[in-house]
């Protein structure tokens, strides 16, 4: 069931600039309180803040994403593992974190969405960042034929056979693809 502060997910979608400061206002705060307290800076804070935020933009954009709980706990939640990958990634010594916030209790429901949550977003960041390995041909056939265009319209456009773009992208993605499952992310990642 939607929950009633589903109005910050739509906020973000279309950028109603009203509750959108209401929304930092009320939880920029308790993410910030949070990366202090483990080991991290304001200007580390923000960013962690707005990573989350537009992970949360990009999945209500593109999926029927419905919150059904309240939303500074799935922030929390979502920053909370942002943290703690930033802190795994950049090894400090010893990582304890420090959690005072007392969303221990949501129930193992919500748990689960923030870390499918998290986990699509991590899938997409590999997904562009193995996409930007690829040649500027591929790049391009893969865009056009990603924003919605027909082979036919891509194959115009790129002054080739319909049969070469479609053979071509065929090859485009399967490079894609074996740069993907080649990296050591991937396992990690559940694909």
């Amino acid at each position: 069931m939607e929950h009633h502060d589903q109005k910050y997910i739509d906020a973000l979608i279309n950028n109603n600039t009203v509750v959108l400061k209401e929304l930092y206002e009320k939880f920029s705060g308790k993410i910030k309180q949070m990366v202090l307290k483990n080991n991290g800076t304001e200007t580390e804070a923000g960013d962690i803040f707005q990573e989350a935020l537009l992970s949360i933009y990009n999945k209500a954009k593109t999926g029927n994403f419905v919150l059904t709980c309240p939303f500074d706990a799935f922030l929390y939640l979502i920053c909370k593992k942002k943290w703690l990958s930033h802190l795994t990634k950049v090894k400090t010594s010893k990582v304890t974190f420090i959690d005072s916030a007392g969303y221990n209790n949501l129930g193992e429901e919500t748990f689960k969405v923030a870390e499918d949550f998290l986990l699509q977003d991590e899938r997409r960041n590999l997904l562009n960042e193995k996409f930007e390995e690829l040649g500027d041909g591929c790049k391009e056939l893969l865009q056009l034929s990603w924003s919605g265009k027909t082979m036919e319209e891509v194959a115009e456009i790129l002054k080739v056979t319909y049969g070469y773009a479609r053979k071509k992208k065929s090859e485009c993605i399967g490079k894609l693809t074996m740069l993907v499952k080649a990296s050591s992310k991937f396992n990690y990642l559940k694909w």
